[in-house]
């Protein structure tokens, strides 16, 4: 590509070979042809007589032509206009007009059709040869290619259009450059000349004139950039706001002036003020509302807060926006980790905090943060809102307190305490509560209907890390099959017919503290399998819900179903089986434990008499001999229906119970002490322990011992022992032996 100062080059050096030579001849056309430009020239007139090689190539010219050859054939200069693009050719005429009138150089731009049939831009610089007399020769022109350059200038151009945004260059003289698209912005039609700084005044709104004016006078002395926003008034009397940027613009290290752009943004300033305007009519709705609500940066900065929470903060605007509200400080963290949380989710959140009031006090209130975004998804503002909800906060406050009395109460009467006895099957239950209550793990309870099942679960509840939590219990044979999922797991608005609103699900409620699930064989297969993702995974989902709620709960389980054998015949799932299975726990029968009657009959009497208002001093003798000697299919649900409905009808000091009451006739105690079944089989299983002890002298492990002997475990022989209250040292060899 040659440059416009190479080009004067060229012409100038041309210029000196015709000066020495007047006759031009194949000398010239040699110098002109490997320049690489479109070169040529003509006679004073105008008329094009010589075009070199590059430029007779791009027209597509044959090789005999006479403007190849140097031939003046007589055309007028005009003759090739034809060739130039339709467009150009009224502002080609004047300036070549112009030269051949005035004999002076000319220089102009335009499009040229080369042998193909497109258009290519030009820059034409064309320069008279004069004698030394002064006679004009000819005229000598480079056409530099510059279609590049005004693609590139038609980009920028559009650009500013599509942007509205004009560029310019100033210098202490005065503007050097206007775009085309700063004319258009100030309503001035581009093929005009520049203004003057005079002129660019005037175009000033008069309320900015005197700014404007300050600004170019500081800016030429400081020689620092600049950014400001003022009014145009335009010839049509439109007024528009365009913002101006300008940077120093050097050569050399020397000052040369400011280059810069003038973008039109009247749009913006006119929607700037219409926000301000709803800006400040919301922030007067806002001031009349009864909560107390503020607005804040994207980083929780604070911009504005309403009359209501200066006045309860006893602040003025200016000190909130310096240090905000007063939080208390046992709030602080829980507020941080859920504004975090919702920095990276951009979601909204709520909380229960204090804030300080302006006599000192705390006041609890229910704060909803809400963000906005931008249309990239950014948070831009947060609009906080806070309900007082301190009197509700005293309420549960004082209800707690209450609740905390009541359940000290009830510890005194029930819970453990209810579990009574002293027999050896019930003590080997409650030693292995007192080991598995203070770990996490999961428990099944296992034995008949009305063995105390549930009030084991609340004592392990009671002596776990969870006790100050809740224990929640569900009968899962209670609640219909269809519906029994919505109860353990809550269900989403619509989920099913009836279902009018969230509710929350038991496993939600139970959260940090432990869930009975009795008569757990009675689940349905698909409700085994959310029991079992609870189980491995810790979380689950509504019903009719599709997102994930994390749990954190401890599972006890019972039933009196053999869930072993439903695992065989496929009406419980094994994996289920072994996930709740993790501790087993089996509640003996009543019959089991005939040596705990006398102490659970006291215990319920005294208990329903005190309720009752009776005074019962002694249960019958023939009525505790009845009691004992009674199967008691329903175990101690049943003992405790029966001494409950005699002390309501009981009418003496002296307790005695209806033997009709009983649904089973009694043992038939006619041939000594007759062993139940359970029973008979524990007596098999004392002689058949104490026989294998005997024959180990008492050793329990090791090859000989009499664990082995009878193929179990060490852990399990030594269980048996216990619960059978045998005496191992007996069986042992005097020492000395």
């Amino acid at each position: 590509m040659v440059d416009l100062q190479t080009a004067i080059d060229m012409i100038d050096y041309v210029d000196s070979i015709t000066q020495r030579r007047p006759a031009l001849g194949a000398e010239l056309q040699v110098a002109l042809n490997p320049i690489p430009a479109h070169t040529w020239y003509a006679v004073p007139s105008g008329a094009l007589t010589f075009l070199n090689e590059r430029g007779s190539d791009y027209l597509g010219l044959p090789k005999d032509h006479p403007i190849r050859l140097g031939i003046d054939t007589g055309a007028a200069w005009d003759s090739h206009i034809p060739l130039l693009h339709p467009d150009d050719h009224e502002e080609t005429r004047r300036v070549w007009s112009d030269c051949l009138r005035t004999g002076c150089a000319g220089e102009v731009s335009f499009r040229v059709r080369n042998a193909e049939g497109g258009y290519r831009w030009f820059l034409s610089r064309v320069e008279p040869v004069r004698a030394a007399d002064g006679t004009l020769l000819y005229w000598i022109g480079v056409n530099l290619d510059i279609d590049e350059r005004k693609q590139s200038e038609f980009y920028l151009a559009e650009g500013q259009r599509l942007a509205h945004t004009g560029s310019w260059a100033f210098t202490p003289a005065g503007f050097e450059y206007w775009s085309s698209e700063l004319f258009q912005i100030h309503g001035l039609d581009p093929r005009g000349k520049m203004p003057t700084k005079e002129e660019y005044l005037a175009l000033v709104h008069p309320e900015d004139r005197q700014f404007v004016e300050h600004q170019i006078q500081e800016m030429l002395v400081d020689h620092q950039g600049f950014d400001f926003t003022k009014r145009i008034l335009r010839p049509d009397g439109a007024v528009r706001h365009v913002r101006c940027v300008g940077v120093p613009a050097t050569s050399g290290g020397m000052f040369r002036g400011f280059v810069g752009t003038v973008i039109d943004v009247t749009e913006h300033e006119e929607l700037t003020k219409a926000l301000r305007k709803s800006e400040m009519e919301l922030r007067q709705t806002l001031d009349f509302a009864l909560q107390l609500i503020c607005v804040m940066g994207p980083r929780f900065e604070p911009l504005y807060a309403n009359r209501t929470s200066l006045e309860y903060l006893g602040v003025s605007l200016d000190e909130w926006l310096r240090r905000g509200a007063d939080i208390h400080p046992d709030d602080i963290p829980r507020l941080r980790a859920l504004a975090e949380q919702s920095l990276s989710t951009g979601l909204s959140f709520e909380l229960e905090k204090r804030m300080r009031a302006s006599d000192g006090s705390y006041r609890w209130f229910l704060a909803r943060y809400n963000p906005v975004h931008d249309d990239e998804g950014q948070i831009i503002r947060w609009y906080i809102a806070c309900t007082d909800i301190d009197d509700r906060k005293r309420a549960e406050e004082r209800l707690q307190q209450e609740n905390v009395a009541l359940r000290e109460e009830i510890d005194k009467a029930s819970m453990f305490e209810e579990i009574v006895g002293t027999s050896p099957a019930l003590q080997t239950v409650l030693s292995r509560i007192s080991k598995v209550a203070p770990t996490d793990s999961t428990v099944l309870i296992t034995g008949e209907t009305g063995t105390g099942k549930e009030l084991v679960a609340r004592a392990i509840h009671r002596r776990s890390n969870r006790a100050s939590c809740a224990f929640v219990s569900v009968n899962c044979a209670a609640i219909p099959r269809d519906l029994i999922a919505s109860e353990l797991f809550g269900h989403e608005k619509g989920a099913f017919t009836g279902a009018l609103q969230r509710r929350v699900g038991r496993f939600e409620l139970a959260e940090g503290g432990t869930i009975f699930l009795d008569e757990m064989g009675e689940l349905l297969p698909d409700t085994q399998v959310a029991l079992l993702r609870v189980l491995q995974e810790r979380e689950f989902e509504r019903v009719g819900g599709g997102q994930s709620i994390r749990v954190n709960v401890r599972v006890v389980a019972a039933t009196n179903r053999d869930l072993k054998a439903a695992v065989a015949n496929g009406a419980f799932r094994e994996d289920l089986y072994y996930r709740l299975n993790v501790f087993p726990l089996e509640m003996p029968p009543l019959r089991a434990r005939r040596a705990d009657i006398p102490l659970l009959v006291e215990y319920f009497v005294d208990r329903y008499a005190r309720k009752a208002g009776k005074s019962i001093r002694s249960v019958d003798k023939k009525t505790l001999q009845l009691l004992q000697s009674y199967p008691w299919p329903g175990n101690i649900r049943e003992l405790q229906n029966v001494i409950e409905r005699s002390v309501i009808v009981c009418e003496t000091e002296i307790f005695t119970v209806d033997e009709s009451w009983l649904s089973q006739p009694p043992l038939d105690t006619r041939s000594g002490d007759q062993l139940f079944l359970s029973e008979k089989v524990a007596a098999t299983e004392r002689e058949i322990i104490e026989e294998a002890l005997r024959k180990s002298q008492g050793q329990i492990f090791g090859p000989s011992g009499a664990a082995a002997r009878l193929g179990i475990a060490r852990s399990t022989l030594e269980s048996k022992i216990r619960s059978l209250n045998i005496n191992k040292n007996r069986f042992k060899p005097p020492s000395g032996t």
